[in-house]
């Protein structure tokens, strides 16, 4: 076999950067797939910083052989992993580096082991797998590597073969799950995969990676804030800018101008209308604005100093510092998830021993689970995940400590704090979290937020800007105003046959609207007790809790 046909391991580390590359420039596109119409799909973001975390070890580990890079990428990305996409992509790359350990090259029969390892992996991680997702697509490129090995012995042309694959795995997934076909959507982690996959071959093929396959998202999924991590060195203003573009405006000519001028660029659209987001450098803050002049109307600017809007945010930290519950050794210590500051000074208020900032917005890494307890003087440990898509990352960081820990599978707040109140420190650590388990259906949640498109699952119509309300999860009901919504959930969840209504407002809402749609709650239901409750949480105005 000639060099040509194997990859060393500095071409398989070129490919795994290419990989995180291509997925970096296309993952506003992985996001804009988010089945429910909710304003915080970050399937594209959790896989892209998993991916991260993968790039960075194997950067820094030093090696020469294929196996392992494989293998220093599989680690990086089981710490970095976010969200459930991450974890199934973690142990996807886990399983490919187990069919590579010990080699110093890959062929195309060792390609083809590896994808068939990083399946079987993959679907192990998983307690239910569901058909239709990342785990399907996995499949379908590893059946594909088995037939093309036996077909070619060139590793370049089986991992093009994976590509084509991926791509038409995706494209059917719709018909394993009825609920993408409702939505008009692909699954988002196996869109995700392919984007990697189709980096390794666009390297391969000297093509570009940092050019987008431009996606448009709604004006109302924007997640600006999450924007400020991905600020790059020198990149120091951002700039959004709303604009109606004129009759000849073409987007693909749009977003590779912008290229040009800075980075973390997002565009919406709504209603006509456009929002350009980006960050630049001081002497270029204003070429955004010049050029989007010749594109159209410009109707708002707003430009911010990032380093000023950085220290502000490490200035309010340092001011609204909590206070944990000291834990002993042999002690109990619960570590819990939360989305805002008002619902982490409730968690520290019931004795939970550290909270981890995150949620549907931003999700933990396994690393950032590990780091919470993993220094705390005990070896008794109850994680609170409080969001489905924190659960595996959980079990993962379960299962890459020596210290006793026990998981509550809580995919909501109020789950978890209905879970707190049945904390003992110094009970047993089994009794502790089956009492804690148990508690989490004594609750029933309520998630509030703006659509951020047009859709209809189950039977509800919800256009795009509309509120809508989330019942443990499901999409349940849109309305025209923010109270009738909640009025409306209170209602259909039968709420008079409960005794306590707690409202946990979010960081968009001013506390005067949310006590005046409390009132409103009040005197529907004045049997029951009614509190209102700083949530601080974002792009949810409000999340109920019912007990």
């Amino acid at each position: 076999m000639t060099q040509e046909k194997r990859f060393d391991g500095l071409m398989l580390k070129n490919l795994m950067e290419a990989g995180h590359t291509w997925l970096r420039t296309n993952h506003q596109t992985v996001n804009a797939l988010n089945v429910f119409p909710v304003p915080d799909g970050d399937t594209g973001t959790n896989m892209l910083l998993t991916m991260n975390s993968a790039v960075a070890e194997v950067n820094s580990a030093g090696h020469n052989g294929a196996g392992a890079a494989a293998a220093a990428f599989a680690q990086g990305a089981l710490m970095g992993a976010r969200g459930n996409s991450g974890v199934i992509l973690s142990q996807i790359w886990r399983g490919f580096s187990r069919a590579l350990q010990g080699s110093d090259v890959v062929t195309a029969e060792g390609l083809a082991n590896a994808f068939r390892e990083a399946r079987d992996t993959a679907y192990k991680g998983v307690v239910r797998p569901v058909e239709g997702t990342i785990l399907t697509v996995t499949k379908d490129i590893a059946s594909e590597a088995e037939i093309a090995a036996k077909e070619t012995d060139d590793p370049t042309e089986l991992l093009r073969r994976v590509v084509d694959a991926a791509d038409r795995s995706v494209a059917s997934t719709p018909e394993y799950l009825p609920i993408l076909k409702q939505a008009g959507v692909v699954d988002s982690g196996g869109k995700g995969l392919f984007f990697i996959l189709e980096g390794m071959v666009r390297y391969l093929d000297g093509q570009s990676l940092d050019t987008a396959l431009f996606s448009v998202q709604p004006l109302s999924a924007m997640n600006l804030e999450n924007a400020l991590e991905d600020v790059e060195e020198g990149q120091d203003w951002e700039v959004v800018v709303d604009f109606k573009p004129n009759t000849e405006f073409n987007l693909s000519s749009f977003y590779t101008k912008l290229e040009d001028i800075g980075t973390s660029i997002q565009v919406g659209e709504g209603e006509g209308m456009y929002r350009m987001h980006i960050h630049t450098l001081l002497e270029k803050r204003y070429e955004p604005i010049d050029y989007i002049l010749t594109q159209g109307t410009i109707t708002k600017v707003a430009m911010e100093n990032l380093l000023a809007q950085m220290d502000d945010i490490e200035s309010q930290t340092k001011h609204s510092k909590l206070e944990f519950a000291n834990v002993n050794p042999g002690q109990i210590a619960v570590i819990t998830v939360s989305p805002g500051t008002g619902i982490s000074r409730i968690f520290a208020s019931l004795g939970a021993s550290a909270v981890i900032s995150g949620g549907q917005t931003m999700n933990p890494s396994t690393r950032d689970i590990l780091d919470a307890f993993e220094n705390l003087p005990t070896d008794k440990v109850i994680i609170l995940p409080n969001n489905k898509n924190i659960i595996l990352a959980a079990n993962q960081a379960k299962d890459v400590t020596v210290k006793q820990v026990r998981v509550i599978p809580s995919k909501t707040i109020p789950q978890g704090l209905s879970a707190m109140l049945q904390l003992n420190p110094d009970g047993d650590l089994d009794l502790v979290s089956d009492k804690m388990t148990k508690s989490l259906t004594h609750v029933i949640t309520g998630e509030i937020t703006i659509a951020s498109r047009s859709v209809e699952i189950d039977d509800v119509t919800v256009k795009e800007g509309q509120v809508i309300a989330l019942e443990n999860g499901k999409l349940c009901l849109s309305s025209d105003s923010l109270e009738h919504a909640v009025m409306l959930f209170l209602d259909k969840v039968k709420a008079e046959d409960f005794e306590l209504i707690t409202i946990f407002y979010g960081a968009d809402l001013k506390h005067a609207e949310a006590n005046r749609i409390a009132d409103l709650v009040r005197q529907r239901y004045q049997n029951l007790e009614v509190e209102l409750q700083e949530g601080g949480q974002p792009h949810y105005q409000f999340i109920i809790s019912i007990e």
